[in-house]
C-alpha cells in the first residue's frame, strides 16, 4: 500500500519526464522533415488535424456529459538543440505571467519560494550558456560531422529563428497559464484537448491557405514527413496537452514548465547522435547548471506550504479504481 502511494505521488514527475523524451524526438524528426522541404505552415495544419481526429473518439465515448507556426519557423532556421535551449525561457515567462495573474504567489521570505525563484533563474542561465558559449568540442564515440542540410551558418537566419522562438515561447507560456485555470473549471479533459486541437486546426488553416497556395506544398507521402505529422499530432499535441493538463491540475503551470530543461539535454544528445551535430563544452557545463536549477525548482514545489486541493491519485486513477474526481467536491462513475 505504501508503494502504491509513492507511485501515485511520482506519477506527475514520470509523466512530465516522459513528455520531455517525446518533445526531444519530435524536435529531431521535425528538423529532418523541414530540411527535406516540408512547409512549416502545412505541418502545423496537419499536426492539429491528426490530433483532433485521434482524440475526438476518446472524448466522445469517455466524456459524453499560433504557437506551432512560430516554433517550426524558428526550428527551420536554427537547430533542435538551439530550439530546445530557447524553449527554456518558457518557465521564467510562465512564472512571471502566473505571478501577474496571482496563480503563483511569491513569498520572498520563505525558503520554498526562494528556491523556485532562484532555481528558475539558474535554469535559464544554463540554457543561455548552452546557447551562446561553445568552447572546445567534446569528443564523442559517434560521428560528429553534420550530413544534413541546414541554415545554422547564416547569422541572418539565426536572428529570424531566435525571434520566432521567442514569440513561440511567449505564446506557450500564456497557454500554460490559461490551461492551468481552464482544467480546474472544465471537467472533461479529453473533450478539452479535442476542442483545443480543433481550434488550432482552424487557425492553422486560415494562416496557411494564403501562404501555401501550390498543391505540392500539401503533398505528404509514406516517408519521414508523414511520420512527423502523425507523431507530432498524436504525441506532442494530443497526449502532451492531456498529460500537461492533468499535471497542472495537481501542481500548477510552473511545475509543468520546469521540466523543459530536461528536454533540452535529451535533445542535445539525440541531436549529436542522429543529426551528427557537435557537442561543445559550453553545452555540457550548461546542462549541469540546468539540472541544478531544475532540482531547486522541484524542491521548492515539494516544500510548498499550501497543498493542492486534490492529489495525484485523484487525477491519475489507479487501475482498480472505478471513479474519477472531476472537481473538488463532486464524483461520478466513469462512463465506459
Amino acid at each position: 500500500m505504501k508503494a502504491m502511494e509513492m507511485f501515485d505521488k511520482a506519477k506527475p514527475y514520470l509523466a512530465m519526464t516522459s513528455l520531455q523524451l517525446g518533445y526531444a524526438g519530435n524536435s529531431i524528426i521535425t528538423k529532418i522533415s523541414l530540411n527535406e522541404g516540408m512547409s512549416n505552415f502545412v505541418l502545423a495544419v496537419y499536426r492539429n488535424i491528426v490530433a483532433t481526429i485521434v482524440f475526438a473518439p476518446f472524448a466522445f465515448f469517455l466524456e459524453r456529459p499560433v504557437t506551432n507556426n512560430f516554433y517550426y519557423m524558428g526550428l527551420k532556421f536554427t537547430s533542435p538543440t538551439f530550439g530546445s535551449a530557447m524553449f527554456n525561457l518558457v518557465p521564467v515567462t510562465t512564472f512571471v505571467i502566473a505571478v501577474i495573474f496571482r496563480i503563483e504567489k511569491i513569498r520572498i521570505r520563505q525558503m520554498h519560494s526562494q528556491a523556485k525563484l532562484v532555481g528558475t533563474l539558474v535554469c535559464v542561465s544554463g540554457a543561455m550558456l548552452m546557447t551562446f558559449y561553445k568552447g572546445p568540442v567534446v569528443p564523442m564515440p559517434w560521428p560528429s560531422h553534420n550530413h544534413l542540410k541546414n541554415h545554422d551558418d547564416s547569422d541572418k537566419d539565426m536572428i529570424k529563428g531566435c525571434l520566432c522562438l521567442i514569440t513561440s515561447n511567449l505564446s506557450w507560456a500564456s497557454l500554460f497559464v490559461f490551461q492551468s485555470w481552464v482544467v480546474k473549471k472544465y471537467p472533461a479533459q479529453l473533450s478539452l484537448v479535442t476542442l483545443v486541437c480543433l481550434m488550432g486546426s482552424l487557425q492553422s488553416i486560415a494562416i496557411t491557405l494564403p501562404v501555401e497556395r501550390h498543391p505540392s506544398a500539401w503533398e505528404v507521402g509514406f516517408d519521414m514527413k508523414l511520420f512527423t505529422v502523425v507523431y507530432s499530432g498524436v504525441i506532442i499535441t494530443g497526449v502532451a496537452y492531456y498529460l500537461q493538463g492533468l499535471c497542472m491540475k495537481i501542481k500548477g503551470p510552473v511545475f509543468a514548465t520546469a521540466f523543459f530543461p530536461l528536454g533540452m539535454i535529451i535533445t542535445a544528445i539525440m541531436d549529436s547522435i542522429i543529426l551528427h551535430q557537435r557537442i561543445y563544452l559550453g553545452s555540457v557545463v550548461g546542462a549541469v547548471v540546468i539540472v541544478t536549477g531544475l532540482y531547486g525548482v522541484l524542491w521548492g514545489e515539494m516544500k510548498e506550504i499550501k497543498l493542492p486541493a486534490i492529489t495525484s491519485s485523484e487525477v491519475f486513477p489507479t487501475c482498480h479504481s472505478t471513479t474519477m474526481i472531476i472537481d473538488d467536491e463532486l464524483t461520478k462513475p466513469l462512463n465506459m
